[in-house]
């Protein structure tokens, strides 16, 4: 059985101490020309149109060239001003997975440096914790990415796509009973998507909650 975790990890899923690569003094300042700005607070969405037009375009966002430069510069730009941009950051990490680079061409910094950028100056956003965690599985680091998505779990835990992703990774473990647990809690909170309880299931270990 096949699964990954899809970007963007906030309103997506898992499809059936901070582990990190490059030191945080090695990822830069966070003061900035333009920003930093946060990106959940909506009384910034001016600045967001400042930016998003110029530099997070269609063609940006689906990884296919840069707006006013190298693709990297332009993601960079938005990450710069909007550290924690959830969309900005997925894109930036599934290019780097997608082109097996550390740092993607015309960046400022290592893939990795952007998510310890966004948890500095954001650390109560689960967000960036869901969407770093997606990218930590996608290069192998299970057991960070498990750590990042129980954090996510942590800071909002009424957000039912975090339990079902938590629970499939707690599936991918093997751990069953800690997979069913946060099947319960993202399908009490009506979470669509049958697609853990079924692979419990398929392994005889869907547990029905109590009435």
């Amino acid at each position: 059985m096949k699964f990954r975790l899809c970007f963007f990890a906030a309103v997506s899923v898992l499809c059936a101490g901070h582990a990190a690569a490059a030191p945080s003094n090695l990822c830069g300042q966070l003061a900035n020309s333009f920003g930093p700005f946060d990106y959940n607070n909506g009384a910034n969405a001016t600045s967001l149109q400042t930016v998003e037009p110029y530099h997070f375009t269609e063609e940006v966002e689906q990884g296919i060239r840069g707006a006013t430069g190298p693709l990297g510069g332009d993601i960079d730009y938005t990450l710069r001003a909007f550290p924690n941009h959830p969309r900005a950051l997925a894109t930036m990490a599934r290019i780097g997975l997608r082109d097996k680079v550390v740092q993607v061409p015309g960046a400022k910094y290592p893939v990795e440096c952007y998510f310890i950028r966004a948890m500095q100056f954001r650390p109560d956003d689960a967000t960036v914790r869901a969407t770093y965690a997606s990218y930590l599985l996608g290069q192998g680091k299970n057991e960070a990415a498990l750590e990042q998505m129980k954090a996510a779990v942590e800071l909002d835990p009424e957000n039912p796509t975090l339990h079902y992703n938590l629970g499939i990774l707690y599936f991918k473990r093997k751990q069953y009973d800690l997979a069913n647990q946060q099947a319960q809690l993202a399908y009490a909170r009506e979470f669509p998507l049958a697609g853990l309880r079924q692979m419990l299931k398929e392994v005889g270990q869907w547990k029905e909650a109590a009435p």
